[in-house]
């Protein structure tokens, strides 16, 4: 594998793994959301809100308010901000952005938070803003939501690589397993293979187990210097890669592989590991189809073998490939744009081993992934992190 010509992320460290326990339907503002988190950071890392001198914050309900507001709706004074509008794959881009701000000494503590509020109509009024591109050419023509453009591109690639929806539904099923031990999960109830192929079509081939339920929720972590966290007394995972692309393949007629691709060998040489290295893998899991897509795309088989992969492996917490094993979103539930973070939360616990109920024995090493801002063909936003618990 060839050497990578970055720079590495010598000495940044995450820490401070939060989640506020989701909600089906909130009330509350994306703020309230989003401050519940900072409040938890601080109390978790044991330190000051004054100590936190960078905030990078994602949700698509905060109104028209963005990280500037939310400084002085919490009373922080910070010298490095952003605002990351890219969905599922905000979280990924805030870990990036985030340690290298860190790494130029341009802040010290960054905070990391993404959070949405669900009210009865939030998820309406989500769709038909969700871009311009949506509110001209889709949600006019009653294909307003990722459910019929996501049933495009799930039946193209199953028709191209001979996937069939019990292939796919082994997905759905491992994680409703994953999630019964997860006492924040929304989904608590067992799901059957049976269950999944019967259950009712939403747009075909997408059917109601392939559909994550939108919630209201928070995720968040700090990202900071190994020194910083040591004089803490804080554990930290190591960040030893990352990659980002968007709009990858955009000559493809329609979306078979995303940007993961492009920059896979990058993700394990900047890492100096290999895909069979890793303990724990946490997709973005917005369809299953996806997912499998990425177990081809970040380099656990090659492209067309997804189905195969499913069948030849255990995705359950014991079992031999431990994936969302906190059921991810498909049985965790989608809070918003914090639905980018929950995976990459739930690694950073795992290799911390604070995972509780959902850790897996001596998981050292965690791959996280996202994807998101889908159009009507494609998603275009993708990216993964390699991370490593504290060195023994």
């Amino acid at each position: 594998m060839k050497n990578s010509l970055r720079t590495p992320y010598d000495g940044i460290v995450m820490a401070a793994p939060v989640t506020i326990p989701y909600a089906r339907y909130s009330i509350e503002s994306a703020q309230w959301w989003i401050g519940r988190a900072l409040s938890a950071l601080v109390a978790k890392a044991g330190i000051k809100a004054s100590d936190i001198d960078g905030l990078c914050v994602s949700s698509f309900t905060m109104g028209t308010d963005s990280g500037i507001g939310l400084t002085q709706h919490f009373g922080l004074c910070v010298r490095w901000l952003d605002t990351i509008p890219l969905g599922g794959a905000s979280a990924i881009a805030a870990l990036r952005k985030a340690a290298r701000a860190v790494q130029a000494r341009d802040a010290d503590i960054v905070a990391c938070v993404a959070g949405d509020t669900n009210h009865v109509d939030s998820f309406r009024l989500t769709l038909e803003n969700f871009s311009r591109f949506n509110q001209d050419a889709v949600y006019p023509y009653g294909a307003g939501g990722a459910n019929a453009s996501f049933a495009l591109i799930a039946r193209n690639y199953m028709r191209t690589y001979g996937v069939t929806r019990e292939d796919v539904g082994r997905i759905a099923v491992a994680q409703r397993a994953n999630a019964l031990r997860n006492p924040h999960a929304l989904m608590k109830t067992p799901l059957t293979i049976e269950q999944y192929l019967a259950a009712r079509p939403i747009s075909d081939p997408i059917h109601l187990f392939d559909c994550v339920m939108p919630c209201a929720g928070a995720e968040a972590f700090l990202v900071m210097r190994d020194e910083t966290a040591a004089s803490l007394g804080l554990p930290a995972a190591r960040l030893l890669s990352t990659i980002e692309r968007h709009n990858a393949f955009a000559d493809d007629p329609m979306q078979v592989r995303g940007g993961w691709a492009m920059d896979v060998g990058e993700l394990y040489a900047m890492a100096g590991v290999k895909p069979d290295d890793l303990d724990v893998v946490q997709t973005y899991d917005d369809y299953p189809v996806i997912t499998m897509m990425q177990f081809e795309d970040l380099g656990f088989c090659n492209k067309g073998e997804g189905a195969a992969f499913v069948r030849q492996h255990d995705l359950t917490i014991e079992g031999d490939f431990p994936h969302n094993t906190s059921g991810g979103q498909l049985s965790a539930g989608q809070p918003g744009a914090a639905g980018a973070y929950l995976g990459l939360v739930e690694g950073l616990r795992q290799v911390l081993g604070e995972a509780g109920p959902t850790q897996v024995k001596d998981a050292k090493l965690a791959l996280a992934s996202g994807f998101g801002m889908i159009n009507y063909d494609r998603g275009l936003a993708s990216g993964a992190a390699i991370f490593a618990g504290p060195a023994r």
